[in-house]
């Protein structure tokens, strides 16, 4: 049974691990305007998102398995803290200082991952059921940093058109290609029949 573990959680930190590096690469090539400005009706944009996953990374592979991150971050018992603060970022707060943040907690995160075993005690108490193992986390974090990374690529490909992952093979499509085929979607959608 240990072998099958050690697997499981080799196999799952590998898939966090290229999520970040696919979410960092979102970034590349784009100025600091683009990185910061809102995209969404509700603010979001890249450079919040990284923000926003440092703090889960330093919060559930720190406090949660008794190995506190050694830098400050939000808690939410802070009686002035709104979810909202931490996925955006203020013109005193540099682009580097956000990725350098983001890479200590990852590396405070990767550094808990490799010290526990899979089924390492952690509790979260703002959870239903607050009695994790570290298996646990790491799927929620893979899949909070997954449906973020999901955010990023809609933001990016609606800021410049960029596709994919820098560690994929890039889509090789032309505007008049991705042109058709989007009118091929809006006929469907049209042409579908309406519910009653």
């Amino acid at each position: 049974m240990r072998v099958i573990d050690e697997f499981a959680k080799a196999y799952l930190h590998e898939d966090l691990q290229w999520a970040r590096t696919s979410l960092l690469g979102k970034l590349e090539g784009l100025s600091e305007y683009d990185v910061r400005r809102p995209l969404t009706r509700t603010g979001t944009n890249l450079l919040g998102l990284v923000k926003h996953l440092t703090m889960s990374e330093a919060r559930y592979f720190g406090v949660i398995f008794e190995r506190p991150y050694p830098e400050p971050i939000p808690s939410f018992d802070d009686p002035d803290f709104r979810m909202r603060d931490h996925m955006w970022v203020s013109e005193a707060e540099s682009r580097a200082d956000i990725l350098e943040g983001y890479r200590r907690a990852c590396q405070h995160a990767d550094a808990t991952i490799d010290a526990l075993p899979v089924d390492a005690p952690g509790c979260v108490p703002w959870w239903p059921r607050p009695d994790v193992k570290l298996f646990n986390v790491m799927i929620h974090v893979l899949t909070e940093t997954n449906r973020h990374l999901g955010h990023a690529d809609i933001l990016r490909e609606e800021l410049d058109g960029a596709l994919g992952s820098p560690l994929s093979p890039p889509m090789e499509h032309d505007d008049a290609d991705w042109a058709a085929h989007r009118a091929r979607i809006e006929q469907a959608a049209r042409a579908a029949p309406r519910e009653t």
